[in-house]
Order: structure tokens, then C-alpha cells, then sequence
């Protein structure tokens, strides 16, 4: 059997439009780029997964109505096989609007995220019976904490995508293996300024549950903590490969491209710091491509992306 990979997490229905620059306050300018797609952390992450050839489950909450049918038919188009916990419910999918710089590919993201969704029912632990590797993003955390215990019983890898910090994040914690921070994350009341800063926010992180926890940067270097069988922490640095801006297209869902490709990867077996690498390298790849996804169509042409 293939390796296989279960997310569990947030769809979205992004609107994407590319502009010279931001507007101010009272402004009106015109785009000349625009897309209208699915998005969302474990969305994209599993599109990313598919598109690298591993089968992938996303179990999100998707919902009824003409909005919802587009992220739908995008993820089917996409290679994804969807579990969706609230078919039948209208109105519940997010939508994101974003605005992409064309001289940087910097973004600013407006959404509603997950605050739309109701309640969710349970989702049978049996979805991740024969899966290689467990991905959650933080929201839906009822329903990925119930896959996480299941994974974790059954010695399947759980990685947490640590977008941001919510309330729900120390019960997610306690039942991950591997957690990849973002840039943006930081346990409340504490600013991470400094490199000691950075190593303390890891220590904090692991003493709740992970084994694994790296904190991304942009485009400079992750920061990486494992335990270690005896003694002190290993600590350790990945760095991506430069990219000049002249070639920064668009930065839109790096971060997702380096959950997708190492939750990818630890599903077929990977080490988690050679998992990692392969997140950072398929992530330095996405920028130089529109879109989160823009680079999986070089990649099934054979082209830059393929390298």
C-alpha cells in the first residue's frame, strides 16, 4: 500500500488579486490578477501532499452552497479526498481575502478563519487507520485532537502546523509528536525578539507534548529542537536556499507548502529533520510560483518545480 496521509483542519474559499500596491484608508485601486480558489492551512497542505503523490484524506467542514461546491470541486480537482463533518450545513465556509504586492509577492490576508463553523461532530477514528502520517493546523481542534489520540495509539506521526496560538493549542500539544511554528507564533505574554528567545519558546512548546518543534522564519533559517534520548536537547538550524526578490512571485502559503511536503514526506517514512528539509526546499520552490499550489503545475510538467 502507498503511503498515505490524513489533515485534519480549516478549508477556506480564497479570493486572491494582485495589486501594484495597498491601498489606504478611503482608497479604491485596481488589481489586475485575480483567482478564486480553495485555501486554508490543512487544505493547502494536502493539496501539496496529493500533488507530490502521496493519497491524502482532508477531514475539515466544508458545509452546502454555491461557495462551498467551488472549494469542493477544487480539492477533487486537486487529487483530495475530502471527509467533510457538516455536509448538510449551509453558510459555514470562510472566505479569505487577499491581496498580493507584485514587486515583493508579500501579502495581506483578511478572513473570518474558523469562526463561522458550528459545533462538529466527532469524526471516526478509523480515518486514519493505515495512515503514514497525521497533519492538524490548530483550528477544528475538537475534531483533531480525537484523530491525534487515534493516531498516536496506532504509532502514526502527528504534526501540528503552529500557525498562530489559539486557546485550544495546549490540549493539541499534549497529543502531537512534531510541531512547525510559524514566524507569527508566540505563547501569549511572551515576545520572542532574539534568537535565546526563539530556543525558549521551543523549550516551552516541547515541554507540553512534541518531540520535534522548529519555528519557521520567512526567508531566513528554521530554528529546530529534538529531544534527545538521554541528556540535553539537540538544536540545530535548516536553511533555504536564497531566493532573490527579483524572483519572489508570490509568498502566499509558503508556510503550507512546507507543512504540506514534510507531512508528505513523514507519511512515506522520513526522518523528521530530512521531512523538514524537504518542507523547506518544496517552500523556497512555492515563491517563485503564484499561488500556494502555482509550483505543483511546474512540478507535473516536469519543470523548475520537479528539482
Amino acid at each position: 500500500m502507498p503511503a498515505r496521509l490524513v489533515c485534519c483542519g480549516l478549508t477556506t474559499l480564497d479570493v486572491t488579486q494582485v495589486v501594484d500596491r495597498l491601498p489606504g484608508a478611503d482608497e479604491k485601486v485596481v488589481a489586475d490578477g485575480l483567482d478564486v480558489t480553495f485555501g486554508g492551512p490543512a487544505a493547502n497542505a494536502a493539496a501539496v501532499a496529493a500533488g507530490l503523490g502521496v493519497p491524502t484524506t482532508l477531514v475539515t467542514a466544508i458545509g452546502s452552497g454555491a461557495l462551498a461546491d467551488v472549494a469542493r470541486a477544487g480539492l477533487a480537482a486537486a487529487g483530495v479526498d475530502v471527509v467533510d463533518l457538516v455536509p448538510d450545513v449551509a453558510g459555514v465556509l470562510p472566505v479569505s481575502t487577499v491581496l498580493v504586492t507584485r514587486a515583493t509577492g508579500e501579502r495581506a490576508v483578511v478572513s473570518v478563519n474558523g469562526a463561522r463553523v458550528p459545533r462538529l461532530p466527532t469524526p471516526g477514528a478509523d480515518v486514519v487507520t493505515g495512515a503514514g502520517a497525521l497533519l492538524v493546523d490548530g483550528h477544528h481542534a475538537g475534531a483533531a485532537a480525537v484523530l491525534a489520540g487515534a493516531a498516536r495509539d496506532a504509532g502514526v506521526p502527528v504534526l501540528l502546523d503552529g500557525g498562530s496560538w489559539k486557546p485550544s493549542t495546549p490540549e493539541l500539544l499534549a497529543v502531537v509528536d512534531l510541531a512547525v511554528l510559524s514566524a507569527d507564533f508566540a505563547v501569549p505574554g511572551r515576545a520572542v525578539r532574539d534568537e535565546r528567545a526563539v530556543d525558549a519558546l521551543l523549550d516551552e512548546v516541547a515541554a507540553q507534548g512534541p518531540r520535534f518543534v522548529a519555528r519557521s522564519a520567512g526567508a531566513g533559517p528554521v530554528r529546530v529542537r529534538r529531544a534527545a534520548a538521554d541528556g540535553p536537547p539537540v538544536r540545530s538550524w535548516v536553511a533555504p536556499v536564497a531566493v532573490p526578490p527579483g524572483e519572489v512571485v508570490d509568498t502566499l502559503g509558503a508556510g503550507d507548502v512546507l507543512h504540506g511536503a514534510m507531512a508528505a514526506a513523514l507519511a512515506r517514512g522520513a526522518d523528521p529533520l530530512d521531512a523538514l528539509g524537504e518542507g523547506v526546499r518544496r517552500a523556497t520552490t512555492s515563491v517563485r510560483h503564484p499561488g500556494a499550489r502555482g509550483w505543483l503545475a511546474a512540478l507535473a510538467e516536469g519543470g523548475p518545480a520537479a528539482g
